[in-house]
């Protein structure tokens, strides 16, 4: 080195300072500054120069501003090498200061200051006033009028930078002699601010005056990707082909076009491509078709297959490729895939980084192996970061692994002391609201504000979510109203959970409140489904001619919540027409036709309508067996009942569960056979699904099966006595068999077990359920009126006649003590008998036209007996659970006068 800058001059060690500069070689660059100074080379302003950008390119700024303030002298070039430079750097406020220093010391600038100092104030919100300025600059330097517009196009660079593409278009129209750097500015600047269509107007005027690079098409491409215009995409494409840019050489438009394709869900047009018309495919290529597989479930198996592809073909993929193929590992059937994978990484030394490890534990949770994952996180604790954590608690929750989920939030914050983010917190609040743990997601909740996470509207929309999973409504409504900033997502919510709480009448309340927001697919079926509970036509009818005025109507879910709303508020020919005229049937709109056929009778139709679906090449699921079930069970069809519950199994590999051993046991209670419904029981594997027998009970409940009946009760009350619907269903098979004494006993006790539980005493529902009861028997009473004397018997009224007056709800024996039949329904200012006495002056009056609160009584005085004791309560708990359900009710009676 010493030798050759012996010979050579300071022209020649400047020229080989800008081979260092722009190849970066600092130490090349260091020896040669080095060997200048010791030869006498080092104060040449030109050398000088050389050094300051040689130094600044190197990434060494420091050294650049040593040597820069260490000159004797200095000139605009020197000036434009430390702007530039401190901007190479990404230091921006360093170049603007430097700028002004230069204005401040009258150093005129030129084209390259003005492009350099713009380029660096395009990178920082802060300096758009000092950008501005700079403008002012140009304009009173006259450069918007020279012939070179590079000045022009920095302004352009500018003003989209910061977010002012129409800024940066009034720059744009006003450049003289465009050249195809402005025309990639402008392009550019429109897509990053997300005016693509803009963009597209642009490129075309570009294309009859100049020939884009690659670096234009690729952005074009790129924004059409993010947009999701495929139609535009492709006519970029056909322009490609046509001037042969899809070349041997350059691979880069290939593979934009291949991210477009697969993002915008047309893997035919990427494989045609990939396949056949793209001349060159490199390791980016593969990766992008991999990566695009691997996000559509339906293609995962083609991920699988083009990884195994690429490896045949010897090409050696990278960690890319890794995280591309694994997301393509979605199922259990997919685990033995992903087991060669996790091999393959640990063999080629993959397994290092932690975003590897988050992929494959995210992997495993997919496939059903949760403690391959948890095994995987003990292996990175040391180095486990909140991502890390973050990746096991939403696989579990998307997996339902709801448990799982939950433990690892406790060991994360618990143990490890790890602070969780809004995302972690999303799916814990998820994780709780499903398994209705009330008290610790009001824990999580606390926590939230404990750390200010419910800042986040993600976190505060998923509290609402929780509490109406909760039955919370209330606390619901506080959280949403103490919403400084609502979404979309956030009225979607309300009107869902009020739907999903039976309060269809409040979602329609908020639906009529959303402000600033147009319903989407979410609002839309929450609302339908509020129309459906109410049975409320006219207003479903008015969602429905808003559907269709927003274009939702070909929604699977909006669909599917229409024709449901249709039969269920009885018009089945608009569901059918609504079926009929939907442009894709998902299999949730073939199941809503299928029920609503069956609903209305229709079972030989849904029959038809089902081998329509198979012939289609829709694939049953469980809800589609639950509803053909139901259909045969609502139309007499059993045998046909009995073919497709076999079926299920044998043909389609679906499992039944136990509601279609529901629908089972109820469409033969309908047809009369109690006793090959209780055989069907009997044969189940899980004989304990409550939900089976209480089907059976009420099979029993309109049927002779009297006997068989007090069995399954007497089983049932033994696995939860304190289910208060089973009393109903007892009360009306009694009522059914022409028994109101056993009907009203039972009645009774359901009043003692709703009085252990802490409830109100249900005395209004039982009354109602007691002529509900005489209306199925046809017993008719006399109606009374206001001032009414009932006698009973033959005798006149007594002295212990009692007038029903104003206050506390009356409790009194529901049946006649000389007859031993119900008493009628009373309304305002009627008298009641005692007994066979004259009236008294011990009356009181009903004040309200509901029916009679009625309990036991004081049969000397008249009297309301008190509330049993808490030690009565415990004593009555442990004798319930020893003795026979039905001797339980008969021994309350005969004891009432016991009580305490």
């Amino acid at each position: 080195m010493t030798a050759v800058l012996g010979t050579f001059d300071s022209t020649t060690v400047t020229v080989m300072l800008s081979g260092a500069s722009r190849a970066g070689h600092l130490e090349l660059g260091t020896a040669i500054h080095a060997a200048a100074a010791k030869r006498g080379l080092g104060t040449e302003l030109n050398l000088c120069n050389a050094l300051v950008d040689m130094y600044a390119k190197c990434g060494l700024f420091r050294a650049s501003e040593a040597v820069f303030w260490s000159m004797p002298c200095r000139d605009t070039a020197s000036w434009n090498s430390m702007i530039g430079g401190s901007s190479f750097n990404g230091l921006s406020e360093v170049s603007a200061r430097y700028f002004r220093d230069m204005a401040r010391l009258a150093v005129p600038a030129d084209e390259v200051t003005l492009s350099s100092v713009l380029s660096a104030s395009a990178r920082v919100e802060d300096l758009f006033s000092f950008g501005k300025s700079v403008h002012g600059c140009v304009v009173k330097s006259g450069y918007e009028y020279t012939a070179s517009c590079s000045v022009l196009n920095s302004l352009v660079t500018f003003y989209s930078g910061l977010g002012f593409p129409e800024d940066a278009e009034k720059v744009f129209l006003r450049i003289p002699n465009r050249n195809l750097v402005s025309w990639n500015a402008m392009v550019k600047g429109l897509i990053e601010n997300e005016k693509v269509r803009e963009a597209l107007v642009i490129f075309r005027e570009m294309t009859s005056e100049f020939q884009p690079d690659l670096a234009t098409l690729v952005t074009v491409i790129s924004g059409c990707t993010d947009q999701g215009l495929l139609c535009e995409g492709k006519e970029i494409h056909g322009y490609v082909v046509r001037k042969g840019l899809l070349n041997d050489e350059e691979s880069c438009i290939g593979n934009s076009l291949l991210g477009l394709y697969m993002k915008c869900d047309d893997s035919s047009s990427a494989n045609l491509l990939f396949r056949r018309t793209m001349p060159a495919r490199d390791l980016i290529s593969w990766n992008t078709m991999i990566s695009g597989h691997s996000r559509d479930d339906a293609l995962r198996l083609e991920a699988q297959s083009m990884f195994k592809e690429l490896l045949s073909e010897g090409l050696s993929c990278t960690l890319t490729t890794i995280l591309a193929v694994l997301p393509s590992c979605s199922r259990p059937e997919d685990l033995t895939f992903g087991k060669a994978v996790h091999s393959f990484i640990l063999k080629n030394g993959f397994a290092s980084g932690v975003s590897v490890v988050n992929a494959l534990m995210h992997m495993y949770i997919c496939c059903g192996d949760s403690l391959a994952a948890f095994v995987l996180l003990g292996s990175i604790m040391p180095v486990s970061d909140i991502i890390s954590w973050n990746t096991v608690i939403v696989g579990c929750v998307h997996n339902a692994l709801h448990g799982e989920a939950l433990e690892a939030f406790r060991f994360m914050h618990s143990t490890l002391r790890v602070n969780p983010d809004s995302v972690t917190l999303v799916s814990v609040l998820s994780a709780c609201g499903t398994l209705k743990l009330q008290s610790l997601g009001k824990s999580i909740h606390c926590m939230s504000l404990k750390h200010l996470l419910t800042c986040s509207l993600r976190v505060k929309n998923a509290l609402l979510t929780m509490y109406f999973r909760f039955a919370d409504t209330e606390s619901a409504e506080l959280i949403f109203y103490s919403l400084g900033d609502r979404n979309l997502c956030s009225w979607n919510c309300m009107i869902s959970g009020f739907s999903q709480n039976n309060k269809g009448w409040r979602a329609l309340q908020f639906y009529q409140k959303m402000e600033d927001f147009a319903p989407n697919e979410m609002s839309t079926v929450g609302i339908i489904c509020a129309c459906t509970q109410l049975r409320d036509l006219r207003h479903g009818k008015s969602i429905h001619g808003l559907v269709v005025k927003s274009d939702l109507q070909n929604n699977v879910f909006v669909s599917a919540s229409l024709v449901d709303m249709y039969s269920k508020c009885g018009r089945l020919d608009s569901a059918v027409k609504v079926f009929e005229s939907s442009a894709e049937k998902s299999i949730a709109c073939w199941n809503s036709m299928i029920s609503a056929l069956g609903f209305h009778g229709h079972g030989l139709r849904s029959i038809e309508l089902f081998c329509k679906m198979i012939q289609s090449g829709i694939k049953a699921t469980r809800s589609t067996f639950i509803a053909l079930l139901s259909a045969c069970s609502h139309s007499g069809l059993t045998d046909e009942g009995w073919k497709y519950y076999h079926l299920m199994s044998e043909k389609f590999g679906i499992t039944p569960t136990a509601e279609h051993h529901v629908c089972m046991v109820d469409m033969l209670g309908r047809a009369g056979r109690l006793q090959d419904a209780h055989k069907f029981v009997e044969n189940l594997p899980s004989k304990g699904a409550h939900g089976v027998w209480g089907a059976l009970l009420s099979a029993c409940s309109y049927t002779p099966e009297l006997k068989m009946g007090e069995s399954i009760a007497n089983h049932l009350l033994c696995l939860e006595p304190e289910n208060s619907g089973y009393y109903v269903t007892i009360s009306n098979m009694y009522a059914y068999q022409d028994m109101p004494r056993g009907a009203v006993q039972t009645q009774l006790k359901r009043g003692t077990v709703a009085v252990i539980k802490g409830k109100d005493k249900p005395t209004g529902e039982l009354q109602s359920s007691i002529s509900h009861q005489k209306k199925i028997q046809k017993i008719s009473k006399p109606k009374v009126n206001t001032g009414d004397v009932l006698p009973v018997a033959s005798s006149p009224p007594s002295k212990n006649t009692m007038k029903v007056t104003r206050g506390e709800p009356l409790h009194m024996d529901p049946l006649d003590q000389s007859s031993g039949e119900l008493l009628p329904n009373v309304k305002t200012g009627d008298v009641l008998p005692w007994a066979s006495s004259p009236p008294s002056k011990k009356t009181r009056k009903v004040t309200r036209e509901e029916p009679l609160h009625m309990d036991l009584f004081d049969q000397s005085s008249g009297e309301p007996l008190p509330l049993p004791s808490q030690d009565f309560i415990e004593e009555r708990r442990a004798y319930f659970a020893e003795i026979d359900a039905f001797e339980m009710v008969e021994e309350f009676v005969s004891s009432g006068s016991d009580l305490q």
